[in-house]
């Protein structure tokens, strides 16, 4: 008994990533005074006030931090257990959203409770992280092998990913798959079988679904040639080349963007980097993307230090989540990519999606105390 006391103290006493908390807190800054700046013209015109969007934001960065601090202290390892229970939770959610689920513009991805919306597919991108490791870790055995291995994991994602597509919710849906074929190939799947497979069936499915949708068509069109419909379906992405080619190399200064001001739609959201680029410039495009590298890298550090196997894959699982997600959003504002709505971490609003970012970064902070030393 008393050696297991001592083992808990000890762990407790493990240093924290310094170089990773202080990344978080920076990007948690300029994230809010981004929307800040971004979303005052917008907050302005809808409620006569600049301060609207920010300060709901800044309650849930509120909120997040002390999530994140309670998080950071309980053992990861808890996760284990309810590994099967959070897949079924998911697949309850993502269903519920369909039957008493909210539309807007054309898609059903909230669900409203007491005046507050929130993402069910938020909490399904942790969730997946969460049964996926678990998983994992107890076929581990298996996973070199093609069909237990390799096909029997991919198809856990599939209720998950046909659930997504019925929203509509494409940008999830790429996300998660993404997240969880990472955790697959890292766990021990044969990278050579997933990338023959993803040739032959996920090519030609990601094909069917541009062409059998119009919108998503219309989108890919729209990315070969946004100026073709300029006052239409291009014109997000060319305010947003607007805003990043006016900023030059050092901006035109915090809160002096044109762009923001109802010429690039919802610019607190998917797009507030152009609103960034804009205002900061080049060299502050840099620095945000030089905080999210270092954010990444002591994930993977952390990953590489984990005690054991469980540990290894969530910490693999939420670097994921923000990699994919910042480079798919940056590829998007910068028409690298075609539009898909997705969401830049620490930055874009909303509430759910930051309380829920920052309550992971709670858990790999744990698991970084649980390696005990990150160089």
């Amino acid at each position: 008994m008393k050696k297991t006391n001592k083992k808990k103290v000890s762990f407790f006493n493990n240093p924290l990533d310094y170089t990773l908390l202080i990344t978080i807190l920076l990007l948690l800054s300029l994230g809010l005074i981004m929307v800040l700046s971004a979303s005052s013209p917008t907050s302005l015109a809808e409620s006569g006030t600049s301060y609207t969007y920010f300060i709901k934001q800044a309650i849930f960065a509120i909120a997040g931090l002390v999530a994140m601090g309670i998080i950071s202290k309980i053992n990861y390892r808890v996760y284990k257990s309810f590994y099967k229970f959070v897949y079924v939770l998911s697949i309850i959610l993502l269903a519920l959203v369909l039957v008493i689920g909210t539309s807007s513009n054309g898609a059903k991805r909230w669900i409203y409770i007491g005046g507050q919306s929130f993402q069910p597919s938020e909490f399904v991108k942790l969730f997946m992280i969460i049964f996926y490791a678990g998983l994992l870790t107890k076929d581990r055995e298996e996973l070199p092998k093609f069909w237990k291995g390799l096909v029997k994991h991919i198809l856990w994602i599939a209720p998950i990913a046909g659930l997504l597509l019925l929203e509509p919710h494409m940008s999830a849906t790429l996300v998660i798959s993404g997240i969880c074929l990472v955790m697959m190939i890292v766990a021990g799947c044969k990278f050579s079988q997933l990338f023959m497979s993803g040739l032959i069936i996920g090519v030609p499915v990601i094909g069917v679904l541009i062409v059998k949708s119009s919108y998503r068509l219309k989108r890919v069109v729209t990315f070969l040639d946004p100026w073709q419909d300029k006052l239409g379906d291009g014109w997000q992405v060319i305010q947003s080349l607007y805003a990043i080619g006016s900023g030059g190399l050092f901006g035109l200064g915090l809160g002096q963007s044109k762009q923001k001001y109802l010429y690039l739609p919802e610019p607190q959201n998917d797009f507030i980097f152009s609103v960034l680029a804009e205002e900061l410039g080049w060299a502050g495009c840099v620095f945000v993307i030089i905080l999210f590298a270092i954010l990444i890298w002591r994930g993977v550090l952390i990953a590489m230090k984990a005690p054991d196997m469980f540990g290894s894959l969530l910490a693999v699982g939420i670097t994921s989540l923000i990699a994919i997600q910042v480079i798919i959003n940056i590829a998007v504002v910068t028409s690298s990519m075609p539009a898909t709505g997705m969401p830049l971490p620490f930055f874009s609003y909303g509430g759910t999606a930051l309380f829920l970012l920052l309550c992971e970064m709670g858990i790999l902070l744990n698991i970084s105390r649980a390696g005990n030393k990150v160089d």
